[in-house]
């Protein structure tokens, strides 16, 4: 397998079950050094600025889910597939409970089972990660199908 170009251990770099590294992190926060994505999927209310790469704005309020799911499983579609062979990230404002919530489905694409997905994520990014109830519930009715 091509890898993304990500350093494993980098700050918010999440490994997947298939060894496929994706960056999760918060928009209000400095960009962390090093190389920067190719390729972000960003969970905002609003629209995002021009980052001088590639994305997808999936429009999804602070504390909430995704307005259009079928758009948001398709742009996380993307980005799985994107990270074969791109540096991609996914991010939100504070990079915790949207973000948390896309990696965990992302982690759910990528062949962990639904109901464990959020520990995973937790365990592997961010202890805090998915932050309501109603995006626990969104990743276990997360399907790989």
């Amino acid at each position: 397998m091509t890898t993304s170009g990500w350093d494993k251990d980098g700050a918010g770099v999440l490994a997947l079950p298939s060894g496929r590294l994706i960056r999760g992190r918060g928009l209000r926060e400095p960009m962390p050094s090093g190389h920067p994505p190719q390729f972000g999927v960003y969970l905002l209310g609003s629209a995002p600025p021009e980052f001088g790469w590639s994305g997808r704005w999936i429009r999804w309020p602070d504390f909430w889910l995704p307005s259009d799911s079928a758009y948001a499983r398709k742009a996380l579609i993307e980005a799985l597939s994107r990270t074969e062979g791109e540096r991609v990230e996914i991010a939100c404002g504070g990079g915790r409970g949207r973000t948390g919530t896309a990696l965990a489905c992302l982690a759910v694409l990528d062949g962990v089972p639904p109901r464990e997905a959020v520990g995973f994520v937790r365990r592997h990014y961010h202890p805090r990660a998915v932050e309501t109830p109603w995006q626990k519930r969104y990743v276990a009715r997360f399907s790989s199908d």
